[in-house]
């Protein structure tokens, strides 16, 4: 395969409270070109422990929502290629050999897929629906940007064509079941403000229905069963965003109308 001349790769990531994440992932980005962090005020160390790599660029914003948050990091990279990751995610020494293969090479990919290891209490979680999970993580600036629909769990759009990386990256999502819990309701209020922009009118079927296959799929369809007690947890927490999502819904809408 012929090599391109020399490339050069910005990192992205966005913070808020990870001072327990974000020193091991900076180690971790040793070979890129450019790291930028976007901070959204933390309250804790993050911006402390970020100031101290002088490799790294930091700058504050205010978060209003995911998909903003990243097009707004993206606008600050200086280079073509850029490896969006978060700070719970780690890259293995063979991800990163892949990684930078891929950008010195001609190719016809705008977009790369990583597949993650979902890391539960530093085991691997095997089923519950993660066995399938990816997400593009590495691709061209110039070709891609994050839907501004979808604010949380955000979307990136890609001009051009999308492949995959071998090599998964390592996702340290579960460290504990309250600050698990945290993010999934947290996720299922941002989700709550996509429905109301698509004018979801939440009845019965969203309150219980959904939720109820929200833990039936990941727990017997996508064998959350055989993670045992883990499996249990994850499929419980991911069906109560649902949940949230709903409720939160209803919330909004009934504001609104108390407004008019």
């Amino acid at each position: 395969m012929i090599l391109a001349e020399k490339q050069r790769i910005t990192t992205l990531i966005i913070t808020y409270n990870e001072e327990q994440n974000i020193k091991a992932v900076l180690d971790d980005l040793l070979f890129s070109d450019e790291i930028i962090v976007v901070d959204s005020y933390s309250t804790d160390r993050t911006y402390e422990i970020v100031s101290d790599f002088k490799n790294v660029n930091i700058v504050q914003r205010t978060f209003d929502n995911f998909a903003s948050q990243r097009n707004y990091a993206l606008s600050l990279a200086s280079n073509s290629w850029i490896l969006f990751i978060d700070a719970d995610e780690r890259l293995t020494s063979k991800l990163k050999e892949e990684i930078n293969f891929i950008i010195h090479q001609k190719n016809t990919a705008s977009a790369y897929f990583m597949y993650r290891n979902f890391i539960f209490e530093n085991k691997k979680l095997r089923f519950s629906g993660w066995q399938t999970d990816k997400i593009i993580r590495l691709f061209k600036k110039e070709n891609a940007h994050y839907n501004t629909e979808k604010i949380v769990h955000e979307k990136l759009i890609v001009n051009g064509e999308i492949a995959k990386l071998k090599n998964k990256l390592v996702h340290y999502s579960y460290s504990d079941y309250n600050e698990y819990k945290q993010k999934m309701v947290f996720y299922g209020k941002l989700k709550a403000q996509e429905e109301f922009v698509k004018n979801t009118k939440p009845v019965f079927f969203h309150f219980y229905i959904r939720p109820v296959y929200q833990f039936f799929n990941q727990y017997f369809l996508r064998l959350g069963i055989l993670d045992g007690k883990k499996g249990v947890i994850i499929c419980y927490l991911n069906a109560l965003s649902v949940f949230v999502r709903f409720q939160e819904l209803k919330k909004i809408r009934a504001a609104k109308i108390s407004r008019i």
